[in-house]
């Protein structure tokens, strides 16, 4: 990751962990290499926590809703700790061109596949981006349980799963496929919470 990050990364975690004592499980099950840490989404909070988890030397890159961007200021911010932007609902080509350079690259890709924040497990189906992204470029997908609602000194423990590689028939998934591959992916990630 570049210097930016690593300082930032640096002075937020003993600071936010005053705030939120989250511990790690399963760090050690991220890959080397190119994978996708696909990650339920209850709060804002979220890729903050989970990237405060992962070593820092680890290059994260993040995919984050275009509004992010909007204001000068925090879509600077959010590019120099290795976001960019994605337009949600639509078929974003610039943006899956970044996630697959990302993945190719050896990084890992930080990704909500939910597509929005929920308050419990069914209440968002998943989008089928992250499976599109893992079978394009062949890398494994990590599913990773973040708890529910974060609140202020109430702690909370993040899951990293066993990584794996989605099966298909073809070289390209069908819609058929990517809808149930999806499915499984936050099977896989809710089924985490039983560890916590």
């Amino acid at each position: 990751m570049n210097r930016f990050y690593r300082v930032v990364h640096a002075i937020l975690r003993p600071l936010l962990y005053l705030f939120f004592p989250v511990s790690a499980v399963g760090v050690e099950n991220i890959p080397a290499g190119g994978a996708v840490l696909c990650i339920n989404h209850s709060s804002a909070w979220d890729p903050v926590l989970v990237a405060l988890k992962i070593p820092r030397a680890v290059p994260l890159r993040f995919m984050a809703k275009a509004e992010l961007f909007r204001n000068p200021m925090i879509g600077w911010l959010l590019r120099k700790l290795g976001a960019f932007p994605i337009h949600r609902g639509t078929n974003d080509l610039s943006a899956m061109k970044t996630a697959m350079k990302c993945l190719q690259e050896g990084q890992k890709l930080v990704v909500f596949p939910e597509g929005t924040r929920v308050d419990q497990e069914g209440e968002a189906s998943a989008k089928g981006g992250a499976v599109m992204l893992a079978t394009r470029t062949g890398v494994p997908m990590v599913p990773v349980y973040c708890g529910g609602k974060k609140k202020f000194f109430r702690r909370e423990t993040i899951v990293f799963g066993t990584p794996y590689c989605p099966v298909i028939t073809g070289r390209r998934p069908t819609p058929e496929e990517n809808r149930q591959i999806a499915e499984e992916l936050m099977e896989r990630i809710y089924a985490l919470k039983e560890i916590v």
